[in-house]
């Protein structure tokens, strides 16, 4: 695929790096980080935030954090730690009615693994998938508010807006959603996220698999400085998410925004002149 021509400087907040076989075979694709790298290269993007691939169940997210780290090295990529839980994040009685009796396992992310992810410069944030890899305890969330990191959050139809609200928005510390929280292509979904900006600071929004002009065009109109650019990369070439931002019809300096102005504001790695 030909390299876009653009005038921006532009930045990805999304994006997986399988660092293993084990990683890859959970997800089902195999791509070297030189392969993306080249990819980022094409689509005119300088830097791009990575977190590892699904685990199988049962499995901790230790190795392949440490292992996406490594890789990021000498990489214009920037490492998110990823974690998980024991908690069902489903809305239904028989999870609440489980979520009474959990205990955490020894593959589950504990404070102390939030408190050593924060203080090691090689990672900038966290990644959370509830829906796939359930959702940590309320001591993890403690220990995310104080490090203050942003957190990226995978929402969809099994873990909706409404339970973002409730179970993760009520701690203090910057949280983006995946896709404005409307994955796979739920444009109402999608729009209830947006109404949640109006109530909440620290939250914003991605444009990975949004695939909705209007939906895109109304968060960037409505809330200019929440919209972040994010591609999904690999399972999505860079370029597509790109131009699917260049085709909308708001100004240079909104694309700008999303691009480049907001992620480097939440993620302070992927401003100009930060070290890798």
């Amino acid at each position: 695929m030909l390299g876009l021509e653009h005038d921006f400087r532009i930045v990805d907040i999304q994006a997986t790096l399988d660092p293993d076989e084990e990683s890859v075979a959970a997800h089902g694709r195999d791509i070297s980080p030189e392969h993306l790298e080249r990819e980022m290269h094409q689509a005119g993007v300088v830097r791009t935030v990575a977190s590892p691939g699904r685990r199988p169940s049962g499995r901790s997210y230790l190795r392949g954090n440490n292992a996406v780290a490594r890789l990021s090295v000498d990489r214009p990529f920037l490492a998110f730690a990823r974690l998980n839980g024991p908690r069902d994040p489903r809305d239904t009685h028989v999870a609440r009615l489980r979520n009474l009796r959990t205990e955490r396992a020894d593959h589950h992310t504990r404070p102390d693994d939030v408190e050593q992810y924060s203080y090691d410069d090689r990672f900038h944030g966290f990644t959370l998938d509830p829906t796939y890899d359930g959702l940590p305890e309320a001591d993890v969330f403690e220990r995310l508010e104080t490090a203050g990191l942003p957190l990226f959050v995978r929402a969809g139809r099994r873990f909706p807006p409404r339970m973002v609200e409730s179970e993760i928005l009520p701690y203090d510390l910057p949280v983006v959603l995946a896709s404005f929280g409307g994955y796979p292509l739920d444009a109402d979904m999608m729009n209830r996220t947006l109404d949640l900006l109006d109530d909440h600071d620290d939250l914003y929004v991605d444009t990975s698999a949004v695939r909705y002009r209007e939906v895109l065009e109304r968060g960037v109109l409505e809330h200019p400085d929440r919209v972040l650019f994010g591609s999904g990369a690999p399972d999505v070439h860079p370029n597509v998410g790109v131009m699917e931002v260049l085709t909308l019809d708001v100004s240079e300096d909104l694309m700008r925004r999303v691009f480049t102005k907001n992620p480097s504001r939440v993620i302070p790695g992927l401003a100009v002149g930060a070290n890798l």
